[in-house]
């Protein structure tokens, strides 16, 4: 008789398990951290070696495959717009869901411990002066093999649709052109299936870390808004997404089984960039063009990161309500401009949360202090935002392609059934 392999998402919760009885078992012991760090930093260190390759090429084969500036600058503008709509949707949820909920009032201060967060305020003061003309001024970039480098998501987007266009536009000249670009993007996405064979070892050595760091204990002071926050999540997704895609003619809960091993990874690495390159790939076999799925996709990790801007609204009362702050509805209208302002084209920046939330707090009036507070559970809410945002850039690709007119349902229908047999 045939042994069952365990599917790739058992082995990732397997691991997320023990790096959680690890992790506990071993609290305050440096020796994890030692030890288990550099699995963990060399998985993240494999995803990201992969992205910016996998992001040029499938883009490239994309638009070149048929693609014109008026189609793509078409399809930019209707990415951006329902991007805008959904984040803006996801901010004011979580400021209703912090006026009703009210996760900061009546926590004691001195029963919270304080982490040190001078590491990212260096960057906030950066991105509290990056403004929304500066995002789109910094799309184009002066030089390309350093934005390459630097893994500048939004720049190595508009090089390689200008590349990909470019590439349309010679003709015949450009079919070898293509032909590479297409040999990459196949060998991009073969490793990428390698690498995802490690995904439970990085996962276990990643949480290990983190629960050996802060500890379970540490939960329990600010067990109200992890609950309020894990709770606002599954609200903004079988809600808000769900009322979305049942509107472009899908459902939500078959997308979360269609991402399911996706998901799993996200949550368990807190890293959008672990998925991406699976993501774009199986957004096409779910019926979404190759051309939409390759643009909106690493475009959505800049600009639609709808479980960080629904966390950072859900933050900035906590620690207001936690000082005993009334602030009144002009001030967080206020606060939706501004964090729908900073929250973008910075998302390649290590804490991006907290770096926006201390970019934000001072602007408002909030003592951004206080964010040194929630420092020690972030890891824990960073799991959650990250695989919503994983969720709602995944969704956008159905959106755009039905926009667009050029969604495949039976394709997506025949994928799904697959996977329901393979199981």
């Amino acid at each position: 008789m045939k042994k069952k392999k365990l599917s790739l998402a058992t082995q990732i919760v397997i691991g997320l398990v023990l790096g959680v009885i690890v992790g506990a078992v071993f609290y305050g012991n440096p020796a994890v951290s030692t030890y288990l760090q550099p699995i963990g930093d060399i998985f993240l260190r494999l995803i990201k070696m992969i992205v910016v390759p996998i992001v040029f090429s499938a883009l490239v084969v994309g638009i070149a495959g048929g693609g014109d500036i008026k189609q793509v600058g078409k399809l930019g503008v209707k990415t951006i717009v329902y991007f805008e709509v959904v984040t803006t949707v996801a901010i004011i949820l979580g400021l209703v869901i912090g006026n009703v909920i009210h996760p900061g009032t009546g926590i004691d201060m001195h029963s919270l411990i304080k982490s040190n967060v001078s590491s990212y305020m260096n960057t906030a003061q950066t991105v509290s002066h990056h403004g929304f003309a500066d995002t789109f001024v910094n799309i184009v970039p002066t030089n390309i093999v350093e934005s390459l480098a630097k893994g500048d998501m939004l720049a190595v987007i508009f090089f390689s649709v200008m590349f990909g266009l470019g590439v349309s536009a010679i003709g015949e000249k450009g079919k070898p052109v293509l032909a590479i670009c297409q040999g990459i993007a196949d060998t991009m996405f073969w490793v990428t299936n390698q690498i995802m064979k490690t995904a439970p070892f990085g996962v276990f050595a990643l949480i290990g870390v983190t629960v050996s760091k802060f500890g379970i204990k540490s939960l329990i002071p600010l067990g109200k808004l992890a609950i309020t926050t894990y709770g606002a999540m599954f609200f903004f997704v079988l809600v808000v997404l769900g009322c979305i895609a049942k509107f472009v003619g899908t459902s939500i809960f078959t997308l979360i089984k269609v991402l399911k091993d996706e998901l799993i990874l996200a949550y368990s690495t807190a890293s959008s960039e672990t998925v991406l390159p699976r993501i774009m790939e199986k957004m096409e076999k779910f019926g979404c063009p190759k051309a939409i799925a390759t643009f909106v996709v690493p475009t959505g990790y800049s600009f639609n990161l709808d479980g960080s801007t629904l966390y950072q609204a859900i933050a900035a009362l906590f620690i207001a309500q936690l000082y005993g702050m009334h602030l009144p509805i002009l001030t967080q209208i206020n606060l939706v401009v501004v964090l729908m302002l900073t929250s973008k084209g910075i998302a390649g920046v290590p804490g991006v949360s907290f770096v926006v939330l201390l970019a934000t707090l001072g602007s408002v009036g909030i003592p951004v202090e206080g964010i040194a507070f929630i420092a020690g559970i972030d890891r824990i809410l960073d799991m959650a935002r990250t695989a919503v945002n994983v969720c709602g850039n995944s969704l956008a690709v159905v959106v755009v392609s039905k926009w667009e007119g050029k969604y495949d349902s039976e394709k997506g229908k025949k994928y799904v059934e697959s996977i329901k047999n393979a199981a």
